[in-house]
């Protein structure tokens, strides 16, 4: 998701640093031909359930899913009736659920979360009540359930966004149960955090409509935690055939492909269609002469298919009044035959949205430099980014379709950014999936850094100075709390943003810069094909690291991951001697970070040194180091590299 903001105005606004420009050099090392004084380094040491999971063979310690490693997966058949004029749903589903559990399971764990809207439900923030989902039928394996009287009786019970199901037989290893389930619900206007809802009677959009399985892993089992608005979700892989009825005229577009095109859409809409998935250029498919007559049927109701494979979720957007631009977006060689593969992308605007016009252009960009960044090609057959105003300020993903607010007043960069983040969280979550609802910053921190990269890629100066100025500014405020904090379980303010987005972010650019760009590029992809369409936890993603970089760097998850600490390190002293200049390095945050010296002495020569990060482990305060000659300039870290709470104190000498 992208937030306006995720910092208070008045933080917003103070200056960034200066950019760094130029290829990082190569220090010698203060320490070279000698050894570094022993400290103890910092550790970190996994919960108990994910050493657990090591020990069962599911993951590992060097990050790779272990040879046990198991996931469930489930099979989905949604049909879906759409009240526009009433924003009224009402839905009916069968789900093939895969037990791929080395145990069997006493119950199962469905998510309901439209009871966000419930009466009495927790939350976190205010919204409109509902109703909630009013269930209409439960059945497991074609035998009706009731509301259960009882632990352990055959039954169900509802508890918050939690649906929790005994059924009549344990689900035994490697088996299926398949469950049945009919449901209503009125939509919200702005429903589940402003990630679905309704907008001026001509825009729909679906999201978390329908009782979805809850994700049942390895390392916490049933996932029991409860939406409360603020964090977002955590969704197992399935396959989907869903089919909607509206009115005719409406325009439904969403996750999958559509594979009744040729009955819903009227025949010069589809040609114009098939035109677009074979453009380099964008094809005005809807144009507003079009609106209203976008269905071959001008009366009634239309039936849209849609069937997607290895997806978290689902959601569509129903819109009447929105034109359509698509093209078709370079995603490289997905099936390895040596030639270019393509998916469609679109975008689905109203006219109240004038900067959209380039919004397919924006999505081009963003699904093909994607596609090659991570290191995976964009694996689905298209991306729409459907106008959301009056539903959202900023963005929310789902598979193959993202819903984002206007941006008018915000500006066409604005828009591209909110497009690029969007669409970066195609690949985290969407293929990478970890628990957004208690490690939101592994997608949010990740993504941003990708929308960094695709904003860099289009010209943007210095794009991860926003995230690090952000961060900055917090962390000098005393405002942050650690990254590793349940994501619902923030303090109040701008913690929860800073710990998801930005500082996460700025984290993994300061990641590369300890271990140059190759080695960050190469463990940063090897992590994100290891984990594809699987679930990682942090451990996973910093094991990796370690794996493929060679490097124990627990020193560096401990200091930026698990506190508020800060980097600050400072010039403290210069005493020159007839011959040499000793120099006294001070640290004065408690983040250990390599100092990387650049020392101008009097004859124009420039030495550089690097103090090994080792040296300030064990709680040293103070390093010095002499170098010959005469210093008329002393900087640390001159290629503003790493993130300095006080660069002011950085610099000694003119």
């Amino acid at each position: 998701m992208y937030r306006w903001s995720v910092v208070p105005l008045a933080i917003l606004l103070a200056c960034a640093p200066a950019s760094r420009s130029g290829a990082p050099s190569v220090p010698t090392p203060v320490d070279e031909g000698r050894a570094v004084a022993a400290a103890k380094a910092p550790e970190v040491v996994p919960p108990p359930a994910f050493r657990g999971a090591i020990a069962a063979g599911t993951r590992t310690d060097t990050g790779r899913p272990g040879p046990n490693y198991w996931q469930n997966y489930a099979e989905y058949t949604i049909e879906l009736r759409v009240h526009p004029d009433s924003q009224f749903l009402e839905g009916s589903s069968t789900v093939r659920y895969y037990n791929n559990a080395p145990h069997g399971l006493n119950g199962l764990v469905v998510d309901l979360t439209q009871n966000f809207h419930a009466p009495g439900a927790m939350r976190l923030e205010p919204v409109e009540v509902t109703g909630g989902v009013q269930l209409r039928r439960v059945a497991v394996n074609g035998q009706e359930l009731s509301e259960a009287e009882g632990q352990g009786i055959s039954g169900y019970q509802v508890d918050g966004t939690k649906l929790l199901i005994v059924p009549p037989q344990p689900v035994a290893p490697n088996s299926t149960v398949e469950l049945r389930f009919e449901w209503a619900l009125r939509i919200p206007q702005q429903g589940a955090g402003g990630r679905m809802g309704h907008s001026r009677g001509n825009l729909i959009h679906l999201g978390y409509f329908y009782p979805q399985m809850a994700v049942l892993d390895d390392v916490v089992g049933w996932h029991p935690d409860q939406f409360l608005g603020t964090a977002e979700f955590y969704a197992g892989f399935g396959n989907y055939r869903v089919t909607i009825e509206a009115p005719a005229g409406w325009l439904v577009m969403g996750t999958g492909r559509l594979t009744n095109a040729e009955e819903v859409l009227a025949p010069e809409v589809l040609e114009r269609l098939r035109i677009a998935e074979q453009s380099d250029t964008v094809v005005h498919v809807v144009t507003a002469e079009d609106l209203g007559q976008v269905t071959r049927q001008s009366s009634g109701v239309q039936r849209w298919v849609f069937e997607a494979d290895s997806v978290r979720d689902v959601a569509y957007s129903l819109t009447r009044e929105s034109v359509w631009d698509a093209a078709r977006a370079p995603v490289g060689d997905r099936d390895g035959d040596g030639q270019t593969d393509y998916a469609r992308v679109d975008a689905i605007y109203r006219q109240t949205a004038p900067l959209w016009v380039e919004m397919a252009e924006y999505a081009q960009h963003s699904v093909s430099f994607l596609s090659e960044f991570p290191g995976i090609e964009y694996p689905w057959p298209q991306m729409s980014v459907v106008e959301g105003g009056g539903i959202i300020g900023g963005g929310m993903e789902f598979p193959m379709i993202t819903l984002i607010g206007e941006y008018t007043t915000a500006g066409p960069e604005a828009l591209y950014n909110v497009a690029a983040h969007e669409i970066a969280h195609m690949w985290v979550p969407m293929i990478v999936s970890n628990d957004e609802r208690r490690r939101a910053w592994m997608d949010e921190g990740t993504t941003n850094f990708n929308e960094s990269q695709a904003r860099k890629d289009r010209g943007a100066e210095a794009p991860e100075l926003d995230d690090r100025t952000s961060y900055l500014d917090v962390a000098r405020a005393e405002l942050e709390g650690e990254i590793m904090r349940r994501s619902d379980y923030h303090y109040p303010g701008p913690a929860y943003g800073v710990a998801t987005y930005a500082k996460p972010a700025t984290v993994l650019a300061t990641l590369r810069e300890v271990l140059g760009e190759e080695v960050f590029l190469r463990a940063y992809r090897e992590y994100l094909q290891r984990w594809r369409f699987k679930h990682p936890y942090p451990w996973d993603m910093w094991n990796t690291f370690e794996d493929v970089s060679g490097r124990d760097l627990d020193w560096f998850w401990k200091s930026w991951y698990y506190g508020t600490g800060v980097l600050d390190q400072a010039v403290d002293s210069v005493a020159q001697s007839s011959d040499s200049t000793e120099i006294v390095v001070r640290s004065l945050g408690e983040i250990p970070m390599p100092t990387r010296l650049t020392i101008q002495l009097d004859d124009g020569s420039v030495v550089e040194r690097e103090i090994p990060v080792e040296r300030w482990f064990g709680g040293a305060d103070t390093v010095s180091l002499t170098v010959p000659g005469a210093a008329t300039r002393v900087e640390i870290d001159a290629e503003n590299a790493f993130p300095d709470v006080n660069r002011a104190n950085n610099v000694w000498g003119g």
